[in-house]
């Protein structure tokens, strides 16, 4: 089976705490903004595309995320779907903040893909975390971390940390990965791969191929008539419009 042409970019963020003053620690206590003396900010981003073997990245320079931020604007500008666990919630609006904290547009048209939306919408897996799925899926998680590495990043700018960090970060995009692919096969494309590669809107919407088959009717609760299809190649099972499918009549009769 092709592979699909499609941008998709997985993707994910390490992030500093915030460092301040306060008199005790404990549960249930109430620290203000104000106490704030140095803000949290994003130690590195980790991202692959979908059909590269290798796993990049990007870290602060000296604590300070400027440079990181703007060289990924840059990356996101040839996405097609951005894919993250927790990412509508976490990882884009600490990198929207980070934007405009720095003075830089901040994207709003990227279409983003939630593993952890995903994980909940068609399964009741125990824990929805990154880690408990890709180990129960695939056999394998994240790699063990103490918070000591992110003391010794923030604290003690040291480089050794900071290496096992981007380590630590580039594991979770690569499980990321092989997650999606997994919880992928149950859910509606977010992207129609066939009409981004040019094709009619009948093809796969996952792999693009023409090589699909009429699979019988849906007819929705408003009585609304659709075409189930299936396709050859990777199995996706889609529905589309009675237009569409008459096209796909049309182009299978010549």
């Amino acid at each position: 089976m092709p592979k699909p042409k499609i941008n998709r970019l997985f993707w994910d963020i390490e992030t500093s705490p915030n460092i301040g003053f306060f008199w005790r620690s404990g549960y249930k206590l109430n620290i203000g903004h104000e106490n704030i003396i140095q803000e949290r900010a994003i130690i590195c981003i980790c991202y692959k595309w979908e059909n590269e073997k290798k796993v990049h990245s990007l870290s602060w320079k000296n604590g300070c995320d400027k440079k990181l931020i703007k060289e990924f604007l840059d990356v996101l500008s040839n996405v097609d779907e951005l894919v993250a666990h927790n990412g509508d919630k976490f990882d884009m609006k600490w990198f929207r903040t980070r934007c405009l904290k720095h003075g830089y547009e901040v994207p709003i048209d990227v279409k983003t893909v939630d593993t952890l939306k995903m994980a909940r919408s068609k399964f009741n897996f125990n824990s929805n975390r990154l880690d408990y799925i890709a180990k129960f899926l695939l056999g394998t998680g994240k790699i063990a971390t103490g918070y000591d590495l992110w003391k010794n990043i923030v604290l003690h700018k040291c480089s050794k940390s900071m290496k096992k960090m981007v380590t630590y970060c580039a594991n979770d995009v690569k499980i990321l990965q092989q997650v999606y692919e997994e919880l992928s096969k149950s859910q509606d494309p977010k992207t129609h791969v066939g009409v981004l590669n040019g094709k009619d809107p009948w093809s796969c919407p996952r792999c693009g191929s023409e090589e699909v088959q009429k699979y019988g009717n849906y007819i929705s609760g408003k009585g609304i008539k659709s075409s189930r299809m299936k396709c050859k190649s990777c199995g996706c099972v889609y529905k589309i419009s009675q237009t569409n499918a008459k096209k796909y009549l049309e182009e299978k009769n010549k």
